[in-house]
């Protein structure tokens, strides 16, 4: 079994590291991780200059590993398409630090991550610690273990992307896991403005907390000390509203005079 490690913290980053020990009893581990830190770019790729790729000193003996100068996306892309050679069987991102809940899927490079490998058919895990500081990857790192004996076994279907999220706590101070859906909240944006000799400058900070606890949702879970697991697809289509599309198309169509049948030309004309 062939498993990829990326993450949006960075190549130094201690989370990865323990990830990908933790993985090397079920497979082959490759790390292709970006060279700085690359929280909050979502899935975004680089398209408007080169990308350049280094070797990485690996901190454990047996596992590959890269350095890419761009985002987890173009990780992901890089080694699927140029560095690993044959077939990818898992991808996992992480191990985070910092939540990854509720709307902020769309934002994370974690996740973002994740998503590329689910777009190539590859089964794909993110995989979050919920807190910043004195991070503790040891339950994380041991899920990492278990869910990914769980795709070598093929207990778990081949399209798969899962969001998880692991408080960080003790293992005797977790209630258990629940599978989750994504809370309709996230971290809202605090603009702080600022001076420099030349010009005004502004930082965007996500720390604004933005969300109402509701029983089943990812935020639920790990506000109360469940391990949260988010099954995720790429399908956003708002279905409950698609009915309602029938009346705007028909609406536009007739301001627009298309989608019926037009006057023929009279002759002459």
């Amino acid at each position: 079994m062939k498993i990829l490690v990326t993450n949006d913290d960075g190549i130094a980053s201690p989370g990865l590291w323990a990830l990908a020990e933790s993985l090397r009893p079920v497979g082959d581990v490759v790390v292709v991780a970006p060279d700085r830190e690359q929280s909050g770019v979502g899935s975004s790729v680089t398209l408007h200059h080169p990308v350049r790729i280094a070797p990485a000193a690996a901190l454990h003996d047996g596992i590959e590993a890269y350095a890419i100068e761009g985002t987890p996306g173009d990780c992901v892309i890089l080694a699927t398409e140029t560095l690993v050679k044959g077939p990818i069987d898992l991808l996992v991102s992480g191990i985070n630090g910092g939540a990854n809940l509720g709307n902020d899927v769309f934002v994370s490079g974690t996740v973002g991550a994740a998503f590329h490998g689910y777009f190539r058919g590859i089964p794909s895990i993110a995989l979050s610690v919920t807190a910043l500081n004195d991070l503790h990857f040891d339950v994380a790192a041991r899920l990492a273990f278990l869910l990914a004996s769980q795709v070598k076994e093929g207990a778990l279907p081949k399209r798969l992307l899962m969001n998880v999220n692991v408080p960080n706590k003790p293992l005797d101070q977790l209630k258990g896991v629940q599978a989750t859906r994504l809370a309709n909240g996230s971290y809202t944006e605090v603009v702080t403005e600022g001076k420099d000799p030349r010009r005004t400058y502004y930082w965007i900070n996500r720390t604004r907390p933005a969300w109402t606890l509701e029983a089943g949702t990812d935020i639920w879970a790990v506000k109360n000390d469940y391990i949260s697991i988010t099954p995720l697809d790429n399908d956003v289509t708002a279905h409950s509203i698609l009915p309602r599309m029938e009346e705007l198309k028909l609406a536009i169509e007739a301001g627009l005079r298309v989608g019926s049948p037009q006057e023929s030309p009279k002759p002459g004309s």
